[in-house]
């Protein structure tokens, strides 16, 4: 039998790792796989769970028409050779808490999440979802010793989703017509930025009047709660999912695309030592820049807060890490 020698050839197919497997984490793995993205490791630590999720999303290939390999597993050693890991374990928020709330159970999941992860595949590029994003976002950063291009938080791109959502609603348009810019932190001091909101390039504020304006802006600071709210027994997780494959097919696909995500600042925007969202441009080796718009005072001195809010609890969560580990 003639074997043609092109069929010896092993094709190369990228993979992304996703660390938990819960609502968000198998969303997105969905959401990778149908888009034909790239094979997914589904990880998580009960045991059984990312296995049946996996398994499950493998019977409809046929039926969603690709062929991309999902693997579910508790072991570490199966995430090996990821071009890009995600992490999304921890505890979800429930109503009545904060991000922040989950900043003292979350950081030792995701601290040593990271730790495993980038001893196996030392040449990946990190999202993290885990809340509190940015705090955990920066844990992360200092616990893998990556330089800051590649390890980012996935924050403003939904943020902005929202906003566009919200604007889109109150006008009676398609939300692909919106465009926003969220920067800050992923929680009720995020800064919405309506001088930067447009319809079709439209501004928003020859659109809208300043109150309405100001309503869906905090209507989009509470985005994530109402949510929570609404559902009693869990948060988002479509909407997030959907953000964070957005950030995976522009890396994957080296599109270039300008995105606001959570990154280590140094120096930009006047900040240092703080990890918050800001324009990004997304590529092949994760952040291929950052951007510096020319905020109004009022905007900066937002920005500033926010990051003051964020710093302040990187040390708290830092301060909690060095106990639990000299106790354990």
């Amino acid at each position: 039998m003639y074997t043609s020698p092109s069929s010896q050839i092993l094709c190369y197919s990228p993979r992304v790792t996703i660390i938990g497997a819960g609502r968000v984490g198998s969303t997105l793995a969905q959401r990778i796989a149908e888009k034909n993205l790239a094979d997914v490791v589904l990880l998580d630590i009960v045991p059984g769970m990312p296995q049946g999720l996996a398994l499950d999303l493998m019977e409809a290939r046929g039926i969603e028409m690709h062929n991309r390999q999902i693997i579910g597993t508790n072991d570490y050693a199966d995430t090996t050779g990821s071009e890009i890991v995600v992490i999304t374990a921890g505890f979800p928020r429930k109503p009545g808490m904060s991000r922040d709330d989950l900043l003292r159970t979350n950081a030792k999941i995701v601290v040593e999440a990271a730790k495993q992860a980038i001893a196996h595949s030392p040449d990946a590029i990190f999202i993290i979802v885990t809340n509190p994003l940015d705090v955990m976002t920066y844990l992360a950063w200092q616990a893998t010793g990556l330089p800051r291009d590649r390890i980012m938080g996935m924050a403003g791109v939904l943020d902005s989703a929202r906003f566009e959502t919200f604007i889109a609603m109150e006008l009676g348009v398609l939300p692909r017509d919106v465009k926003t810019m969220v920067l800050g932190s992923h929680g009720d001091l995020m800064v919405p930025l309506p001088r930067f909101a447009t319809v079709n390039g439209i501004p928003l504020t020859e659109l809208l009047d300043q109150a309405t304006i100001e309503r869906l802006v905090e209507r989009t600071r509470h985005g994530g709660a109402e949510i929570v709210e609404l559902m009693q027994t869990g948060g988002a997780f479509f909407a997030p999912a959907s953000a964070t494959c957005m950030m995976v097919e522009s890396i994957l696909l080296n599109q270039s695309r300008l995105l606001p995500v959570t990154v280590a600042l140094m120096g930009e925007y006047g900040l240092e030592n703080v990890a918050i969202g800001v324009p990004c441009r997304l590529g092949c080796g994760g952040i291929a820049s950052v951007l510096e718009l020319d905020l109004s005072d009022e905007e900066m001195a937002a920005l500033r807060v926010s990051a003051e809010s964020v710093r302040q609890n990187i040390a708290w969560a830092q301060e909690i890490l060095m106990v639990s580990n000299a106790t354990s």
